[in-house]
C-alpha cells in the first residue's frame, strides 16, 4: 500500500475582537463602523485596521469632525502596533501595557464617538490575514 503524503494541518488559535465604531452624535445613538481590534494571545498578536468613510460620516452627521475622529482611529490603530520605543513614547503609559491589557482598555465601553462594539471570540491560523478580511466584511 502506497503512502499517502500527510495532509497539512492547519494549527488555528482562540482571538477576540470588537468593531470600532464612530458615533458621532451619542445622543442620537445612530453609528457606523469604521475599524477592527484583534487580539490572539496564544500568538501575542494585537492589530487593528481602520477606514473612516467620511460621505457616510456626513451622512449620519454633517457636522462631525472627521479629523477629529480619524486621528482618534490612527490612535486606536497605533496603540495595537508592534510596540517600539517610538511607539511606546507617543502611547504614554498605555503604550507599555502587555497586548492583552491594551486590549482590554480599548474595549472597555464608553460613551465617546469612538466606541468599541461588543467583543466577539473566533478561531484563526493567521491573525492578520483574519483582521483584514473582519476589516473588509464589517467596515468597507
Amino acid at each position: 500500500m502506497a503512502d499517502r503524503p500527510a495532509a497539512a494541518v492547519s494549527v488555528t488559535h482562540a482571538f477576540e475582537y470588537a468593531v470600532l465604531r464612530v458615533v458621532p452624535r451619542v445622543e442620537r445613538g445612530e453609528l457606523m463602523n469604521a475599524g477592527v481590534l484583534l487580539y490572539c494571545r496564544a500568538l501575542d498578536y494585537l492589530g487593528a485596521r481602520a477606514h473612516l468613510d467620511v460621505a457616510r460620516l456626513t451622512a449620519l452627521d454633517a457636522t462631525a469632525d472627521a479629523g477629529a475622529i480619524a486621528r482618534a482611529l490612527d490612535a486606536a490603530v497605533a496603540l495595537c502596533g508592534e510596540a517600539s520605543a517610538q511607539a511606546a513614547r507617543h502611547a504614554g503609559p498605555a503604550g507599555e501595557e502587555d497586548r492583552g491589557r491594551r486590549f482590554r482598555r480599548l474595549t472597555a465601553p464608553r460613551s465617546t464617538v469612538v466606541q468599541a462594539g461588543p467583543v466577539h471570540t473566533g478561531l484563526t491560523a493567521d491573525p492578520a490575514a483574519t483582521l483584514e478580511h473582519l476589516l473588509r466584511s464589517l467596515v468597507s
